[in-house]
């Protein structure tokens, strides 16, 4: 067999095997690139009157990239709240990991929690899908059912785990606290918003951490709950 040959039967395979990566490595940064843009979009236009080529354009893509990657408008939305919620989840888990004292993970989850009036445009987001939703009946149940799958597959009580024993509660108590607190950032971020006079970011940042306090009861206690 010649040099040649031999040559070519040894760097042929890497050379096939390379290919796929590649494709593979273009086809993700689109997608990134799409949930980037559409992140964008969203927040300026609102979500009902974002429209995909807008989307797509941004990127520099056509409709077509955007439909090789996502069905419809609300299916990237939700590949989006799954990569931003994945990504809270990786923070707060880093956050409390880096304490072995359970008083201390609970601080460090309450600074997490005052800390994201500091992003008003994931919540206003959030507010505005919600809404969207709820002026499509047909969809709400549906779209609800796929929030709460998501929320699910990220194995958020491994975030329970690592609070102090004395917070433990049922699973329909814990998810009450979780429901009460978001209900309240989303109240008071869309309200500072609307009027910052009315109530300031530093006001926001003390009523959050205030209410935290008393849901989760942050402070150990005879088992009468803080005032």
């Amino acid at each position: 067999m010649s040099n040649s040959a031999i040559a070519g039967s040894v760097s042929g395979p890497p050379k096939n095997r390379a290919q796929p990566n590649k494709h593979r490595q273009k086809t993700e940064a689109t997608r990134l690139a799409l949930l980037e843009s559409a992140r964008r979009v969203f927040a300026s236009q609102g979500f009902e009157a974002s429209r995909i080529e807008d989307i797509a354009a941004a990127t520099g893509h056509t409709r077509g990239a955007f439909y090789a990657h996502f069905s419809t408008k609300e299916d990237l939305f939700f590949a989006l709240l799954e990569q931003e919620t994945s990504r809270r989840v990786t923070q707060i888990r880093t956050a409390m990991e880096s304490h072995e004292d359970p008083e201390l993970r609970l601080q460090a989850l309450r600074s997490f929690y005052v800390n994201l009036i500091a992003d008003p445009q994931w919540v206003m987001l959030m507010l505005e899908f919600r809404l969207f939703a709820l002026r499509h009946p047909k969809l709400r149940a549906q779209l609800a059912g796929t929030h709460r799958r998501i929320r699910s597959s990220l194995k958020l009580e491994v975030i329970d785990e690592l609070l102090p024993a004395r917070l433990r509660a049922s699973r329909e108590s814990e998810e009450l606290r979780k429901v009460a607190l978001d209900v309240i950032l989303n109240g008071l971020v869309l309200e500072h918003a609307y009027d910052a006079e009315r109530i300031s970011e530093k006001q926001v940042v003390s009523l959050l951490g205030r209410l935290f306090d008393v849901l989760i009861q942050t402070k150990q206690t005879d088992g009468t709950p803080p005032r």
